[in-house]
Parts: C-alpha cells; structure tokens; sequence
C-alpha cells in the first residue's frame, strides 16, 4: 500500500452537550492538527498516488469555513456535537467527493482508501478511514 499525506489546522470554538463531556459542555477553544492520507495499492503512471498539490489545496478548502469559527454557530452542524471524531468523518466526506469528481490529480476509482486523522493535542488524536 502506498500512501500520501497533507497536513493543514483550524482554529475553532465549539462546545459539546451532555454529561459525558464534563468541562467540555462549556464553550472552548482547540487548535486542531489534520493529516489527509490517500492510499492506493498501486503507483499511477506518473509514478504517483495523488497530486500532493492539489491534495493539500483540497483539504484547506474543506477547512476554510471552520477556521477561526465557532462550530456551534454554523448552520450545517446544528445540533450536532462536533466531536474530533465527527469532524473526521465531515472531512474526509469532502475529500471522498473531490476525489470521485477526479480533482486530486488521479481518478478517484484508482485510490483504494482515505484517512483523515484530527490530533487534538500531543498525547490525542482520533481517525476516519473508508473507501472512496
């Protein structure tokens, strides 16, 4: 299996209801770390998985609008606790569809898998993996 990887932060703010989350129900800060990896059992013809340029420029589009915001507050995510593993998932969903409408520099069908990976600090971190 080979694999590349882009890495980009947000900033955000956001806060999480229900008694699991202790002092997290309130409002709080993170500075979250994203790894987007891209696998594929085999090289393209270029000898590559993906364009790493047009990679890292799809995962900062999908990050944009959550830079510097609080979660709570947008629309799409209404209700919803935005947990590191739930923004794993809204991310790699992002990713998922650029590379079905063949943005990342390879046909989508040729990657066997994407992993978005959210540390939330040096000792946290949780992952999304699925197929394209």
């Amino acid at each position: 299996m080979f694999a590349v990887e882009v890495r980009d932060h947000v900033m955000i703010a956001h806060s999480f209801k229900g008694e699991l989350f202790g002092p997290a129900q309130a409002l709080h800060g993170a500075t979250f770390v994203i790894d987007a990896s891209f696998l594929s059992e085999d090289l393209d013809e270029n000898g590559v998985v993906i364009d790493i340029g047009r990679a890292h420029e799809a995962l900062k589009e999908v990050l944009a609008p959550l830079n510097y915001k609080n979660l709570d507050e947008v629309p799409e995510f209404a209700g919803i606790n935005t947990t590191t593993e739930f923004l794993t998932k809204h991310i790699h969903g992002y990713l998922a569809e650029a590379a079905r409408q063949d943005r990342l520099g390879r046909k989508g069908g040729e990657l066997a898998a994407i992993r978005v990976t959210i540390s939330e600090s040096h000792v946290a971190r949780a992952w999304h993996e699925a197929k394209i």
